[in-house]
């Protein structure tokens, strides 16, 4: 699989989230601002659907609405509860102000906006205040979610995770942080000065987090932690699960972004971007994940 939008004048598709609504999936993605000068012109949010998870076609985008949408949307998480197609987002360009948005839909094309976003930031003196790159997953009657911010000196990137009450609405008011510190920081010599782009599912009665290491094409790389309850989490190896590609492939400048997805089936799949020229374009692609050794292993589908 190799998906990327050309809309906006240049190959670029970034931050894939996955669902299976009704009879197709659906795939929500950051577009690019347009390569040309015009008034509106943030990052903005496309769909993507497909009967197979290996051929996508563009069906529909998501532009910025609220004002505090006005610089640009990004980084989707999405989820379905009860039939509804929840979508959880980051506001751009607004450094230490951006914060994760909630819209919800009922077709998984036209979404209403949540008039309570921003939904949630993260307080403490251990962050700068900034949510962004939101991922969520049902889990023992909460929806956890998880968000990546930076220190206050801006300088490393941290995950850390929020409750609501799965019966809830998702508005600002029902949002509980869960940490007072991060769930995940770097620590290896891989992941540099970031942590970012949480991905959880759960497997075998436990929640998996795949996640980024280093900013972007540093090189962007992916690994994995377990947990119990959701909060408290260990590596698995300190090494990337999913490591950037061998210099001249498509991905040689970063394996990043992971999104990973459950079908029906039971079937695991990591979705995640990559590139070979510095970010200058970008494309998504996945992985089939094997958990045949009770650790989970990349294959190709």
């Amino acid at each position: 699989m190799r998906f990327s939008d050309t809309t906006r004048g240049r190959p670029f598709a970034k931050d894939p989230a996955v669902i299976r609504h009704e009879n197709r999936y659906l795939m929500y993605y950051t577009m690019c601002p347009f390569t040309d000068d015009r008034a509106s012109n943030g990052f903005g949010i496309g769909i993507a659907e497909s009967e197979n998870l290996s051929n996508w076609t563009k069906v529909g985008e998501i532009a910025p609405e609220q004002p505090c949408e006005k610089n640009g949307i990004c980084a989707p998480g999405a989820i379905v509860l009860d039939g509804q197609v929840h979508l959880f987002y980051q506001t751009y360009g607004n450094k230490e102000c951006d914060a994760i948005c909630h819209a919800v839909s009922t077709n998984g094309e036209s979404f209403e906006r949540d008039p309570t976003n921003p939904i949630f930031c993260p307080t403490g003196d251990w962050t700068c205040g900034r949510a962004i790159d939101a991922d969520v997953i049902d889990w023992k009657g909460e929806l956890l979610l998880y968000w990546a911010t930076r220190d206050p000196e801006f300088r490393l990137q941290l995950v850390g995770v929020s409750s609501a009450p799965l019966d809830s609405d998702y508005s600002r008011d029902t949002w509980t942080q869960r940490c007072d510190r991060p769930i995940l920081a770097p620590e290896l010599d891989w992941e540099q000065e970031c942590i970012e782009a949480s991905a959880v599912c759960e497997h075998d009665g436990r929640l998996w987090q795949f996640y980024a290491g280093a900013y972007n094409n540093c090189p962007q790389q992916i690994g994995c932690a377990v947990s119990d309850d959701g909060i408290v989490w260990k590596r698995i190896s300190d090494q990337p699960l999913l490591p950037n590609g061998a210099p001249g492939s498509w991905n040689s400048s970063e394996s990043g972004h992971p999104y990973v997805f459950v079908d029906d089936d039971g079937a695991t799949h990591l979705f995640y971007q990559g590139n070979n020229d510095n970010g200058k374009t970008w494309h998504l692609s996945r992985v089939s994940v094997d958990w045949s050794s009770g650790l989970p292993r990349c294959i190709q589908p």
